[in-house]
């Protein structure tokens, strides 16, 4: 981290909300939207996230063409099957991340029994990189580096906080962190001042901003951040975040706009609707491969 905080733009919660809920018929169980996909400008380069509680069949074989995904694991099991020969089982606190890039076929199935509960975010690519290759990042809970600060930890996932860097190996640069934090304890999180960030709050209940614009989130709260869309990338701006009781708990994600006019639908995310017709095309001519069984 760096030690003179004083001179870094200062963030503010520019928009909060909390996450309605939809029960759904088996094996889907319950959804919700964090960031619903019609606001995509102001998220950009994110595109939606969804969170979802589901059994096994809800996410079977299905394709995926021009964006990436970073799937959050908050309870259950979740096992990832992609036509690649991929297979493998997350659990809680594990993190993956997708690069469908020209032509993803994959499945994300709860295990045996558990119902999987999962953050999806869907996040942009930009035009001239839709077609790349297909790829799958697993990062396990171990395996994210952890910052100790007073009354708490930061688990890095994506981005570079000081010394620290995530292994997450995005396409467009991004951050992700997991925020722990005990009752009265204060961070001020360092993120680019150039990024669009947004917070979703796990567990607990947190104070957000500055003194004078501060807003007050609990569990299921979401909010978006000020930012300078025209700051300096090397640049630093500073979240302060307050734990108003032990547990508190949230994640943190930033990256740089794309500022494309885009076409989210179904499965796929391209800059026209002629690319997803032509997307439906390609998947059912069989230029996906195999299915993800």
């Amino acid at each position: 981290m760096e030690a003179n905080t004083s001179k870094h733009f200062q963030r503010d919660v520019k928009d909060h909300w909390y996450v309605q809920y939809e029960q759904g018929s088996f094996p889907f169980i319950q959804k919700g939207w964090v960031l619903p996909v019609e606001r995509w400008r102001e998220f950009d380069p994110f595109i939606l996230m969804a969170e979802d509680w589901f059994k096994r069949g809800a996410f079977s074989d299905h394709p995926h063409r021009g964006f990436q995904t970073i799937t959050y694991v908050i309870d259950g099991r979740l096992e990832h099957i992609d036509n690649g020969g991929g297979r493998d089982i997350l659990e809680p606190g594990d993190v993956q991340y997708m690069n469908a890039g020209w032509a993803a076929r994959h499945a994300e199935e709860g295990v045996e029994e558990d119902i999987a509960h999962t953050l999806q975010l869907w996040l942009n690519l930009p035009k001239g990189q839709r077609k790349t290759e297909t790829s799958y990042q697993n990062i396990y809970a171990e395996d994210a580096p952890v910052i100790n600060v007073r009354d708490g930890f930061v688990k890095v996932f994506a981005g570079d906080f000081g010394e620290v860097k995530g292994p997450l190996q995005s396409i467009v640069p991004i951050t992700l962190a997991e925020i722990n934090l005990e009752k009265n304890a204060t961070y001020k999180h360092l993120l680019p001042e150039n990024h669009n960030a947004f917070v979703y709050v796990l567990s607990g209940d947190m104070d957000l901003g500055t003194e004078e614009k501060r807003v007050n989130l609990t569990k299921h709260g979401v909010a978006t951040l000020t930012y300078k869309e025209d700051g300096d990338p090397a640049r630093r701006s500073e979240l302060t975040i307050t734990s108003k009781r032990r547990r508190g708990k949230l994640l943190i994600y930033s990256g740089t706009p794309i500022k494309e006019e885009i076409v989210p639908y179904g499965p796929f995310v391209m800059n026209s609707m002629e690319e997803i017709k032509q997307a439906f095309r390609d998947f059912h001519d069989g230029q996906f491969g195999p299915p993800a069984v």
